[in-house]
């Protein structure tokens, strides 16, 4: 498995042995909610009732399914593992860390403290800078929102930003210099119920 492992984090772009990955994910699966055998157990017998009337399934997962919490696992651990130190975004963006860690500050980059320091996800920034037309979509975004669910926002394709005839995620709009008060738009309801 290890050197099937090792080809997939390769292919993927992953700078990391298959034992940090591995180590990486198991670090997350922890900090998960752990798997809950009866996801009814929460809920009193009136509550279960409306639930399952308005069509949410209660039952525990069988045998054959996949545990929904792995994808989340996975998802936390690639971000982890690409998100750049502040010093490594300093070098990319060509100034001084403490510059990085005052934008953190102020809002003007996202990042969380890890161990070892803080942590900025990649898709804030490009090979050379940071993201154009970051701050704008930045000042929007929910702040109560977790680093993977503003990266899902930021790399997966919207309806509402198209290049060409086809959908394009956020990071790749921006970096087109497409408009980033539309970005800043849909990224103001992140969160809220659709």
């Amino acid at each position: 498995m290890t050197v099937a492992l090792e080809t997939v984090l390769a292919r993927a772009g992953l700078k990391v042995t298959a034992h940090e990955f591995l180590t990486l994910v198991e670090d997350a699966a922890k900090r998960l909610t752990p798997a809950q055998a009866d996801p009814g157990a929460h809920f009193d017998e009136s509550e279960r009732a409306a639930l399952t009337e308005t069509g949410l399934d209660l039952s525990p997962l069988g045998e054959e399914e996949t545990d929904p919490r792995a994808r989340s696992v996975a998802e936390q651990t690639v971000l982890r593992d690409t998100a750049l130190s502040v010093g490594q975004a300093a070098e990319r963006v060509g100034v001084d860390g403490s510059r990085i860690r005052h934008r953190v500050a102020s809002r003007r980059l996202i990042g969380w403290k890890d161990r070892g320091g803080w942590r900025l996800p990649a898709w804030q920034f490009t090979d050379d800078d940071v993201l154009p037309g970051l701050e704008t979509v930045l000042a929007a975004m929910p702040s109560d929102q977790p680093a993977l669910v503003l990266a899902n926002f930021m790399t997966t394709p919207q309806e509402d930003l198209e290049l060409g005839d086809r959908p394009v995620s956020p990071r790749e709009w921006l970096m087109a210099y497409g408009d980033p008060r539309r970005v800043a738009e849909l990224a103001s309801v992140i969160g809220t119920p659709a």
